[in-house]
């Protein structure tokens, strides 16, 4: 298959068949005369207009709403039509059959839509993640962070850090070159240095909430621990609302982790049960428990289950505040006196749930401040980002150094700052010097 850029593309671009409605989008050079031919005419643009489609032979396939959007105020910056069909599968098979015998035109590769509006500007690579995000959402936090990062918040952010880098550059610049000319501030120096730390300082706060959108965006990891038949697989199973992991007096029946995914007040929380542990020679189950301890160590917060006929709960908090001790099947034990820094549940009569889910609820509040727009979202921002402050700090602590190398490690800082939005302009320090200092005049 041609992935040539000057091709015209088509796609079902909304979800499976059949479905009461289904949108067929085209864009490229052909798609004026797609819309023309196939629905008898113009349209007005960014209007919708129920039409009939017809083959060339005039016979009628479907009566459908029809927007044309030309270049560049369409998804993809090109002249651009959908169609909103009737979602049969012959009704749309039908259709992009007819599109599909054009000429110049093919079916679209996976994200190639997406990828012609970054092409053409109309989205930047942050803002397109954003989008793939929003598209996967399962829970409101992360419907609130995709939105927020494909609405180019973040963009903004990083755009205005790259451009402060830039002027300080532009000033050394104007340093090694122009110094005779008069131009250039005597203060030039401070004003670079300073603001170099102050945009360093800037990006170590930004990168310091990448654990909250971690969080919100792969979930807040839970691990249900404790000895055999204390309670745990039936915790996961009330939770959960559905039986998961089997339930019985035998000691050692979960023996590898059970997962189950769950929306708690917005946030993705995964729910883990793990094998009881305890002292066993049997080798499936010990390796069971090696797994449960791998993945307490990796739990953004631990339940320590002991049930009410014991006298502590094994797992003790090692100062990290990850661990909740839980004291379960308490109605087992009616006059049972809980500590205070426990919480009791029951299973069969549902005491104490909603007070354990408010303790989960409130140690992710704790793990984070979730004002979601101004942390980095995804790994590959946060790498960049590490890179560019260890580009400042060295042309920071490079004061010996020429200011050639200096300017070297600011060109870096600003190269990293760029990839992370796909828009690395490296050209554009003289525009900046002749705007700011009147240089050439």
């Amino acid at each position: 298959m041609s992935s040539n850029s000057s091709d015209t593309i088509y796609a079902l671009s909304s979800g499976g068949l059949p479905s009461g409605v289904a949108v067929v989008r085209v864009s490229g050079p052909a798609a004026g005369d797609i819309l023309s031919d196939l629905c008898g005419g113009s349209l007005t643009p960014r209007r919708a207009a129920l039409r009939w489609i017809r083959d060339r032979n005039n016979q009628k396939i479907d009566q459908a709403l029809a927007i044309w959007f030309p270049r560049p105020n369409s998804f993809s910056g090109e002249d651009c039509v959908e169609f909103q069909l009737h979602g049969g599968r012959a009704v749309v098979a039908a259709v992009l059959g007819l599109i599909g015998n054009f000429a110049g035109v093919r079916h679209a590769e996976a994200g190639e839509f997406t990828r012609r509006a970054f092409e053409n500007g109309k989205l930047d690579l942050v803002e397109i993640e954003g989008l793939s995000d929003l598209i996967r959402a399962e829970t409101e936090m992360q419907r609130r962070l995709a939105s927020q990062q494909a609405d180019g918040g973040l963009s903004q952010l990083y755009a205005g850090w790259a451009a402060a880098i830039t002027r300080c550059r532009a000033l050394i610049e104007a340093e090694l070159d122009f110094a005779d000319e008069g131009d250039v501030p005597e203060s030039a120096a401070s004003l670079i240095w300073r603001e170099v730390s102050g945009v360093s300082a800037a990006i170590r706060r930004h990168l310091a909430g990448s654990k909250a959108t971690e969080i919100v965006r792969d979930g807040y990891n839970v691990v249900i621990a404790g000895p055999p038949n204390c309670g745990k697989s039936s915790l996961l199973n009330y939770l959960a609302k559905r039986d998961v992991a089997i339930v019985t007096d035998i000691a050692g029946t979960t023996r590898d982790l059970l997962v189950v995914e769950l929306d708690l007040d917005g946030f993705f929380v995964r729910l883990t049960d793990t094998a009881g542990l305890r002292e066993t020679e049997d080798q499936i189950e010990r390796e069971g428990i090696k797994r449960s301890l791998h993945s307490i160590e990796r739990a953004d917060l631990t339940l320590a289950l002991g049930d009410s006929g014991e006298s502590r709960i094994g797992i003790e908090d090692n100062g990290t505040g990850k661990i909740v001790k839980v004291r379960s099947k308490i109605d087992l034990s009616p006059g049972l006196s809980i500590p205070a820094d426990e919480i009791g549940i029951s299973t069969k009569t549902g005491t104490g749930i909603d007070s354990l889910l408010k303790r989960i609820l409130s140690c992710l509040a704790e793990s984070a401040d979730f004002n979601a727009a101004a942390f980095p979202v995804r790994a590959r921002h946060v790498g960049l980002l590490e890179s560019c402050i260890s580009e400042l700090d060295l042309a920071l602590a490079s004061v010996d150094s020429g200011l050639e190398i200096r300017a070297e490690n600011l060109r870096r800082a600003g190269h990293f700052l760029g990839k992370i939005t796909g828009v690395v302009d490296v050209e554009d320090l003289l525009g900046v010097i002749f705007s700011e200092f009147c240089i050439g005049k």
